[in-house]
């Protein structure tokens, strides 16, 4: 039998320096060096999307029955800031104000979409206002990020007609409002009957942040979030 080899001394050298920190590989940062095209991407960026907010005016909110109106108002102006923050294109519409029948956009919403202009309407539907229409189509995007009130009539319509137009349609469902918790669920089922997409604010804002080395704006995602949601 051979004699066996030595065993390696093991040098551990200076017993004060740190150990060397060693990562494994399921724990390294791992994001694609080249970003997925934000044009064409299935999910909602900042470059495909356009937001769409409707009749956020006072007897509009204080008819709201199916969440809670500081919510609401909550909720609406986050969605607000993060239009802002990701630089969307928004469409901002009212109803009725010129005909002295009803009061101008909440102020918690123009306050932050300062310098958007508002389209006034005497139409119920949106859609059937000629400048409303060409304000969504002269965004150039085809993912239209909505909320409107009430749920049930100034979401639905323009948004059953964005869909047959060939628009993808993305309700935020807790930045709406209707009537009735029942006219509010009803409303959304039909428009996911139809092939719209519910999403929420914070799941919005998540998809367009996506990754943390987007730097520019994590300030502004970090505020606007965990603010609201009181992390």
């Amino acid at each position: 039998m051979p004699p066996r080899a030595p065993k390696a001394k093991l040098d551990v050298g200076d017993a004060d320096a740190p150990l060397p920190l060693l990562v494994p590989r399921a724990y390294a940062m791992t994001s694609y060096a080249t970003r997925r095209d934000p044009v064409t991407d299935a999910l909602l960026t900042p470059q495909n999307a356009a937001v769409v907010i409707i009749d956020f005016q006072p007897v509009q909110v204080s008819s709201i029955a199916s969440r809670d109106k500081r919510q609401l108002v909550a909720n609406i102006t986050a969605l607000a800031r993060i239009a802002k923050l990701y630089g969307l294109p928004t469409v901002l519409s009212s109803v009725n104000v010129s005909t002295g029948r009803n009061q101008p956009v909440i102020h918690a919403l123009t306050d932050i979409l300062d310098g958007v202009p508002i389209i006034d309407r005497t139409a119920i539907n949106a859609w059937e206002d000629e400048d409303f229409a060409a304000a969504v189509k002269a965004t150039g995007r085809k993912k239209l990020v909505m909320a409107a009130l009430w749920t049930e009539v100034c979401l639905v319509h323009p948004a059953l007609d964005a869909l047959a137009n060939g628009f993808e349609v993305y309700p935020v469902v807790d930045a709406c409002g209707g009537t009735s918790l029942e006219a509010h669920n009803a409303a959304l089922d039909r428009l996911m009957q139809a092939g719209a997409q519910p999403t929420s604010w914070v799941q919005l804002i998540c998809e367009l942040q996506r990754d943390w080395n987007r730097a520019a704006t994590v300030p502004g995602f970090a505020e606007i979030l965990f603010t609201v949601e009181g992390h």
